[in-house]
């Protein structure tokens, strides 16, 4: 897990900052937690150092704007770490895309063009075939933060499916 965390952060650090007009007025922070189900039901976040199959992992990435312009057009990336695989509805704030392959972005959930039978049809991408989420915030005023969230459950496979196959929409 400590791996998959430090593979996240490196990923993180560089998308981040080809997604904005203003090289070096935005700082990120990743943050990992464990979610952990009380006896009660209630959530708590946890430390997320360790991790085995079926524990559900949130991430949180921060943009802070350290200019004194506003910074347009940012595009904040949150990839998606291998053996793992996205939770439905659980993107924080809900207007994210998603993405199979870090080039092409749709609406969730993501879909595909295939052949089956020899005819065409739309099927939906499985979920563990995410590998990035992006948001699209528009602008950040200086000195402001904003944060996005998203879950995903750690898995044992190391396969993320057939990501290449097809494109989204």
């Amino acid at each position: 897990m400590k791996t998959m965390l430090r593979a996240l952060a490196l990923a993180l650090a560089c998308t981040a900052p080809a997604a904005f007009a203003q090289p070096g007025a935005v700082e990120t922070r990743l943050e990992a937690h464990k979610v952990e189900r009380a006896a009660d039901g209630r959530e708590t976040l946890g430390d997320a150092q360790a991790a085995r199959p079926g524990d559900v992992i949130e991430y949180t990435a921060t943009y802070r704007n350290t200019g004194k312009q506003p910074v347009r057009n940012l595009e904040a990336t949150l990839p998606i770490p291998a053996n793992t695989e996205y939770i439905a509805d659980t993107v924080q704030p809900a207007q994210a895309k998603a993405s199979v392959d870090a080039h092409a972005f749709g609406a969730l959930p993501l879909t595909r063009h295939v052949v089956r039978n020899g005819k065409p049809v739309e099927e939906v991408v499985p979920l563990r075939e995410y590998r990035y989420l992006r948001w699209y915030p528009g602008e950040l005023a200086p000195s402001a933060a904003v944060s996005f969230s998203a879950r995903v459950r750690v898995i044992a496979d190391s396969g993320a499916g057939e990501a290449g196959r097809g494109g989204t929409k």
